[in-house]
């Protein structure tokens, strides 16, 4: 049997490259605006995420507590339990979990008073398909060849017309 992938005495060279294909990268959304949250969970589903979305920090705090996950993108003002709040959780249960805050108004002032309390990273509503997939890669410390950061003056794609609202 000819195999053009591997050449004579490289066969075990080539066999870890196909082990090391792992799960996706499984990530949670919460936000209490329906249209983004699908949105979201669209774009990283198409992107080869797993994805899990939650309405408010109070669905998403019971999410962490029955499954594992490798991110959480929140945005802040929500009911119930806002994006801060969650954090608050995250910190005090020493959860090891990256956070993207993504909202249309940062808790700035916050994240003064408590610097223990910065998110990973954060986008500002509304944020670009590609802003989102970006910031997700370098917070997962992924790498997959291809550059997502958007050349200067070029038109990049909106996150839906509900983006704004």
């Amino acid at each position: 049997m000819k195999d053009n992938l591997s050449l004579p005495g490289c066969e075990s060279a080539s066999a870890p490259m196909q082990s090391q294909k792992s799960p996706p990268h499984h990530i949670l959304v919460v936000d209490d605006d329906l249209c983004i949250r699908e949105f979201d969970t669209a774009v990283l589903v198409r992107s080869g995420y797993a994805v899990d979305a939650a309405e408010d920090g109070a669905a998403a705090w019971e999410a962490l507590g029955a499954s594992n996950y490798d991110l959480v993108i929140t945005d802040n003002n929500m009911p119930k339990v806002s994006g801060v709040e969650l954090l608050k959780k995250l910190r005090a249960a020493r959860m090891d979990l990256p956070v993207i805050m993504a909202s249309g108004a940062l808790p700035t002032e916050e994240f003064t008073r408590s610097p223990w309390l910065k998110p990973t990273a954060t986008l500002l509503k509304p944020y670009t398909v590609a802003e989102m997939l970006r910031t997700v890669k370098m917070v997962l410390h992924e790498s997959d060849g291809t550059s997502c950061t958007p050349r200067p003056g070029a038109a990049n794609s909106q996150p839906g017309a509900c983006a704004g609202a």
